[in-house]
């Protein structure tokens, strides 16, 4: 069997820190759903009942949904990365401080949900986004 490249350690990181962060929101949107004496609604607009939970429980359903966004391409050109043996050296790098910034986001979202922060810290995501997708491009093309 080959050896897995180095480069799905961050990928495998990134999921597992999206499952905690999917058990977080369920750990407090239920006990505030209960507090509210909400009952789900199926004809409800959508997220209309959630407006009425307060805006920290809120904040972890929101990143839950980022974590479902921009991390998607980070694991299509992780795979690519990986598939074509570029796994390692400064691409290693790169995935690791794109998943190191995307727990950050995280941790700022749902904690205390400073915009100007999440924003310095997506854009910085998004650097190391684009210096996989350059390197990725260097070897495909």
């Amino acid at each position: 069997m080959l050896a897995p490249s180095p480069i799905l350690a961050p990928v495998v990181a990134l999921v597992a820190w999206s499952l905690i962060i999917w058990l977080w929101m369920y750990a407090t949107r239920l006990p505030a759903m209960s507090r509210a004496k909400m009952k789900p609604d199926s004809n409800a607009p959508r997220g209309e009942q959630m407006n009425q939970l307060p805006a920290s429980v809120r904040w972890k359903a929101d990143n839950y949904n980022h974590l479902m966004e921009q991390p998607t391409i980070f694991y299509a050109i992780a795979f690519a990365l990986a598939l074509v043996g570029q796994g390692d050296g400064f691409n290693l790098t790169l995935a690791w401080g794109y998943v190191g910034v995307r727990v950050a986001h995280s941790l700022v979202q749902v904690l205390i949900n400073k915009i100007e922060v999440r924003f310095v810290l997506f854009v910085l995501s998004s650097f190391a986004l684009i210096g996989l997708t350059v390197n990725a491009l260097r070897v495909v093309f």
